[in-house]
């Protein structure tokens, strides 16, 4: 069983992010802490001066919002949500690093021919993670 496992969230994604977090749970065995996270990504600066800073503001209040009613659902403490604002690849990595995971459970897409060329987010966080990977793939019940 994992101690500790980081769960990125896309709350866009629906229901994926229920199925990630159950996988977590199973992984866990009940006893080892979860943590989840949603990745906003950064806005410009050139669009960022005429969204202005209130709206960034209350777009990362929303993505806290959807976790922490996720983690409510699931029975995990509001202070198991983290919020952060960057590119979603590196921001997963450092977080795993910051909270010393030793495992991220993430869904992902089939993949296409694009992925192939360019790498969805779930195949950098793979290459690059130093603990294991769990990539999610079922199908939505």
């Amino acid at each position: 069983m994992y101690r500790n496992i980081l769960v990125p969230i896309d709350p866009e994604h629906g229901p994926v992010g229920a199925r990630i977090l159950a996988v977590a749970q199973r992984l866990s065995g009940g006893e080892g802490q979860i943590t989840l996270l949603t990745v906003v990504p950064s806005i410009p600066a050139h669009i960022s001066v005429h969204v202005g800073p209130e709206m960034i503001t209350r777009h990362l209040a929303n993505a806290r919002a959807e976790l922490e009613a996720l983690a409510q659902a699931h029975g995990l403490p509001a202070s198991a949500v983290v919020v952060r604002e960057g590119g979603a690849s590196s921001t997963i990595l450092d977080e795993a690093a910051t909270i010393k995971a030793d495992a991220i459970v993430l869904g992902s897409h089939r993949p296409d021919f694009t992925d192939y060329l360019l790498g969805s987010t779930s195949a950098r966080v793979v290459r690059h993670a130093q603990c294991t990977v769990v990539v999610e793939r079922s199908a939505p019940v």
